[in-house]
């Protein structure tokens, strides 16, 4: 009987990094892998690398530096893959720069793996960062029941592919291409998969997801929301979200399923970018700050206890003082949860690289140090919140003491409590007697919330 061989991924980025990480995974356990979390004594690693964020690519090399040195020191003869939107952007360049790479393959292909490997181990270095014709999600194995308890009650469904946005900044077009909504069925059956094996919380994520349009079992095109009231009726669904959405694509429907469909958590990521009309332009969200406060007005309307999360770039081509003062002022107005802030990074084939106003580093640096205290006291504001309020948690792993666990509230907060009368995957009603700086601490309440008085904390109270 031959030892399985052992496989590490490390993933980069975003939550469909994480999902695509897992479905690589769950490929190769047909091919006889088995899961590490030691590079140094796995057979394959595999790093799926995201193109967002800033230094994304020196990242990936530094990364394969330090592979390739341990490679050295072992004498191990462990295969190298690189995934992922880098792997799609550059991948000439990976093989060039980095001959401890066997493998690269963009995210479109990765169902591909298998006959990949098996050339890479016949001698060949191999590229394959094409948009194939085929569904790669019709050739991707469902997870065993293991591999999907070992992930937890909480799981990533991929609904759609691909943005036809073009922003400014953005690579994403690029790296995963048009527009691409899976259809409906095969969603649904994904679901009932999941919730089967005891997944009791979903997220779909795309790169746009609420530009999803699936074909439905009616033939029709359905959308997020339709798509979402569906699954709200599946057995053994106790919490739905969604990420990450354009502003452009907060339809009405959407807004009412908030309103509507107790599953559905009351948190929104809903990337805004710049608090500037003009940089917004530069950027070619198309939509302005007027369209994003109003869009948040009737989120609020439809579900008052809704908290916010965003993303911003500070140092964007032509970004004056006032401009940023305008993304300071919109930070102010509406008061996030929580959000992610970044310098802008120049991208190489993105319009923004080739701008002439480019901001200098500096600036850039003393801006999103100053936004992010902004941000920052604004979560702390909303955590604050929190304290001596009851709502439900999902309970998701141990914590780091004897009898802990920690849970996720609605609005993704970490919660910790000690000795709780129920398990990993169940549902625990808590009152928040502790905030900290990354976790809040609760007690099991005296009386669980009934379904219909479920709705948690109102946001941001004065």
């Amino acid at each position: 009987m031959h030892e399985p061989r052992k496989l590490y991924v490390k993933s980069f980025g975003c939550q469909m990094n994480v999902y695509d990480s897992h479905r690589m995974a769950d490929t190769l356990a047909r091919e006889g892998f088995v899961e590490t979390q030691d590079p140094a004594e796995a057979d394959l690693v595999i790093l799926n690398t995201c193109h967002i964020r800033e230094k994304a690519a020196e990242k990936v090399y530094s990364e394969l530096g330090r592979l390739r040195k341990q490679k050295q020191e072992a004498g191990s003869d462990t295969m190298i893959a690189v995934a992922g939107c880098v792997a799609q952007a550059e991948g000439a360049e990976i093989m060039r720069r980095a001959a401890v790479v066997d493998v690269v393959v963009g995210p479109q292909s990765y169902h591909r793996l298998p006959e990949l490997l098996a050339e890479a181990k016949a001698g060949k270095r191999v590229v394959d960062t094409e948009f194939p014709a085929e569904d790669k999600f019709d050739h991707l194995p469902a997870p065993t029941r293991a591999a999907t308890r070992s992930r937890g009650p909480a799981a990533f469904v991929t609904v759609q592919e691909g943005c036809d946005k073009f922003c400014t900044f953005c690579v994403v077009p690029y790296t995963r291409g048009a527009e691409v909504s899976r259809p409906v069925t095969k969603i649904l059956d994904e679901a009932a998969r999941l919730l089967d094996q005891g997944v009791r919380e979903i997220t779909l994520i795309g790169q746009n997801v609420n530009a999803f349009h699936g074909e439905g079992p009616d033939g029709k095109v359905w959308s997020l929301a339709r798509l979402m009231e569906r699954l709200a009726e599946m057995k053994g669904l106790a919490r739905l979200r969604y990420t990450t959405s354009h502003p452009r694509d907060m339809g009405e429907d959407l807004i009412a399923a908030h309103r509507d469909l107790p599953q559905l958590m009351p948190y929104l990521h809903l990337p805004v970018q710049s608090g500037s009309d003009r940089i917004l332009a530069a950027m070619n969200r198309k939509h302005g700050r007027d369209l994003f406060l109003s869009l948040i007005e009737k989120m609020r309307d439809a579900r008052p206890d809704l908290a916010l999360s965003s993303d911003f770039i500070v140092g964007f081509p032509g970004e004056t003082d006032r401009d940023f003062e305008d993304t300071l002022d919109l930070v102010r107005e509406v008061g996030f949860a929580s959000a992610y802030s970044f310098k802008y990074s120049s991208r190489p084939g993105t319009p923004a690289a080739e701008h002439d106003a480019q901001v200098a580093e500096e600036v850039k640096t003393e801006r999103l140090a100053e936004l992010q205290k902004l941000l920052e006291a604004s979560k702390a504001a909303f955590d604050a919140a929190c304290r001596g309020r009851t709502f439900d948690i999902l309970l998701e792993k141990p914590g780091r003491q004897p009898g802990q666990l920690i849970g996720r509230s609605p609005y993704l907060q970490s919660v910790v409590v000690n000795d709780p009368p129920a398990g990993i995957g169940e549902l625990l009603t808590v009152t928040i007697t502790d905030v900290g700086p990354n976790s809040l601490a609760g007690v099991p309440a005296e009386t669980p919330l009934s379904p219909a008085l479920s709705r948690p904390l109102a946001a941001m109270e004065a």
